[in-house]
């Protein structure tokens, strides 16, 4: 999946909980709004301010559907209260390879070898 692909996925996927979310989508979607936001604080903290209140309902699904791709809840979002342990166990999860679940997604195929 390429950068802008991911991007138009999540804002399509607005607020679409259900099914799962690939690890480049999960990804460039957080590269996305980091570069974003450091751009627009350059310019205006009112306008970053705003992006970021625009990107949070997308950040959240996308976050609920990667979560799903690793047979989790979505719910376990909510670690992110929790500092240093959360923000890891989140991280950590996130950046797993996506398995067989109950989210009705399935992981990405392997490659195939030469």
């Amino acid at each position: 999946m390429k950068f802008i692909d991911a991007v138009k996925i999540c804002f399509v996927k607005y607020a679409d909980f259900n099914g799962c979310a690939s690890r480049p989508e999960f990804w460039w979607w957080v590269l996305f709004t980091f570069i974003a936001t450091i751009i627009l604080q350059s310019v205006s903290y009112h306008l970053s301010g705003l992006f970021g209140i625009a990107t949070l309902l997308p950040g959240i699904a996308v976050t609920a559907r990667r979560l799903h791709d690793t047979d989790r809840s979505g719910w376990l979002q909510l670690l992110w209260i929790i500092p240093i342990i959360g923000w890891i166990l989140l991280i950590i999860w996130c950046a797993e390879a996506g398995k067989p679940n109950r989210y009705g997604g399935t992981p990405n195929a392997p490659a195939p070898s030469g």
